[in-house]
């Protein structure tokens, strides 16, 4: 990433950081609607978690992929403390849950 030092998700962090300009409107708006995001994202796996919790069945489900994605949420939780980037806290820690429900299923059921 050239002269981007650290790429998107940087923004607000180094805005905190450097004391930079007030974000538009249109940023502002745009970060606001980052945290819907990250609420809506991790949700999409709730028919799932009902298909496998339902029907106590999680044939065709790969536990190695779902502990994949469980451990792949904790890094970018880190990251998003570390910069304190509330979508990414917030979408993670969501989708960690998720995941788990998910994966507790595949246990359970598979």
């Amino acid at each position: 990433m050239p002269n981007n030092q650290g790429g998107v998700l940087h923004h607000i962090s180094k805005r905190k950081r450097n004391n930079l300009p007030k974000e538009s409107n249109a940023v502002r708006l745009f970060d606001k609607f980052m945290i819907i995001i990250a609420i809506i994202h991790p949700l999409i796996a709730i028919p799932q978690i009902f298909h496998i919790y339902s029907l106590q069945n999680a044939s065709g489900l790969s536990i190695i992929s779902w502990i994949g994605y469980c451990l792949f949420n904790i890094p970018w939780l880190i990251y998003g403390f570390i910069h304190k980037e509330k979508p990414l806290i917030v979408a993670y820690i969501l989708a960690m849950a998720s995941n788990i429900t998910v994966l507790i299923g595949i246990i359970l059921y598979g």
